[in-house]
Parts: structure tokens; sequence; C-alpha cells
């Protein structure tokens, strides 16, 4: 998809979005992925935690995580803040990072504003380790959030503006470059209603839509493992050394609904 097809008339895409999450429905969804993401980096650990792009959720979400060594990458001036992540100034579709090194990669609504999203994705591959792993923020096109997007896509604004790529779709495309789907949640069943109070009457649709259509949240979350298959005879296994990544789950909150791949 060329830059021009979406989001053209706003070239700071960050600045944009970031002004977007502090409206009702921008806020309220902020809320609920800075929650999940802080659950999931919890359980998750290793040597080097990136993340590329600070799309809406800024830097926050990592301070939650264990790992020591945090890199944000970005084409800006930086994370900002008191966050403990470095800023590496590049671009997600060519990472300036060494390949089969990250242990955790994060990138929360990168793919839904670049221009490549296979590009980030090969990226993604190339710099995780074998079982490190990778969790996605996007927005959902097969939702409510989906369904007002037809109706604002062409006013060119954030985040409407924005290619949305289905989980669905999202699974087969990691699928083709050996990363494999572990935990699937979906965020904010409520349509985005500019008025907050409408916002806060429509809450009672999001248990319902947790335990009826999981799939169909306007925004999700997915973390997936890159598996590496092995063409030399496997060691005894008193000789394999542990890996650094633990195998804690994290259980979704009462706000998100998982789905099992398939």
């Amino acid at each position: 998809m060329s830059k021009k097809s979406f989001c053209a008339s706003h070239e700071d895409i960050q600045q944009a979005l970031g002004e977007w999450f502090s409206s009702p429905p921008g806020s309220l969804l902020l809320t609920r992925e800075r929650d999940l993401l802080e659950q999931l980096l919890e359980g998750l650990f290793g040597y080097y935690l990136v993340q590329v792009g600070c799309l809406g959720v800024g830097a926050a979400p990592l301070h939650a995580s264990r790992i020591r060594t945090q890199v944000v990458v970005g084409a800006g001036a930086g994370a900002g803040g008191t966050q403990p992540a470095r800023f590496l100034r590049g671009s997600a579709e060519r990472l300036p990072i060494a390949s089969d090194s990250v242990d955790v990669l994060l990138l929360p609504h990168t793919l839904d504003f670049t221009n490549d999203p296979h590009q980030v994705l090969r990226e993604a591959e190339r710099v995780l380790i074998p079982e490190g792993r990778l969790i996605v923020v996007g927005f959902n096109p097969l939702s409510l959030w989906g369904l007002w997007r037809l109706f604002r896509h062409r006013s060119g604004r954030v985040p409407w503006c924005g290619q949305f790529i289905s989980p669905r779709r999202l699974n087969d495309w990691l699928r083709l470059m050996g990363l494999e789907q572990e935990l699937g949640l979906g965020l904010m069943f409520r349509p985005p209603l500019t008025s907050r109070r409408l916002m806060e009457r429509a809450r009672l649709l999001e248990p319902t839509g947790q335990r009826s259509w999981p799939l169909l949240g306007g925004a999700y979350v997915i973390q997936a493992v890159k598996r590496v298959s092995r063409l030399t005879p496997v060691a005894p296994l008193w000789r394999i050394r542990p890996g650094v990544l633990g195998t804690r789950w994290v259980e979704p909150t009462t706000r998100s609904s998982n789905w099992m791949k398939e």
C-alpha cells in the first residue's frame, strides 16, 4: 500500500494518533491496551526488549517488564518521560538491530500505519531469537470500529485513515514467517462514540462481546512465538541449556477476551 493511499494529510502520525488517544474512545482504548500489555510483558523474560514506534501507548507499558535492556526504535525524538527505555532512531521496515538478538518485540499499532506491513513482519522475524516473542497491537476491521471506519476513511483523519488488518489475516502472515500465535485478545466491543457519556453508557456491550463475539473487538493484541525447525539431531535433554524466557502464561482480564488460534 502506498503512502498516498492512507493518512496522506498527516506528516506526523505519532502526534496525530497521540491527540486522538486523548478523545473519549481513544482514552478508553488506551487504558485497555496499556493494562493488557503490562500483564503480558510482566510474564516474559530475556535480555532485550524492543518496541518499534510509540504510536498511542508510548513507552509506558515497558516499565512492567523485568527485562533490563529496553529499546524504543522510531523516527521521532524519543520515548520521552522518565521511562527506562533507550531510544534508537530507525525505521520499522529497516530495523538497526542485529539478527537473532531480541527476546521480546512489541509493535503497538505499527502495522496500522506503515507502508509495508509485510516488510515490518519480516524484520521482526529476523531480529527475534528462536522462541522469541512478538506482540502486535492493531485495529480490527471486522468490528463496530471497522464499520465506523468505512464512513470516516475518506476524511483522512487518524486513526480511520490507517490500514486495519484483521486478526485472521495477520495470523496467516505470521504463519508464513514461522511465527506461531500463542495468544489473541480482543478489546473494546462498544462503538467509538465521540461523547464520553455515551461511551460510558455503552459499556454494557463489553461483557456481551467478550462472551459472544470475542473476535469482533475494535482492537486486538496478538502474541506470537518464533519457531525454528532443527536440521541437526537434538542433544540429550540434560545437556540443553535452559532458555531465558519464562513459561508463565498471562490470563486475560475481565475486560479482555481470548480466542484460540486455528
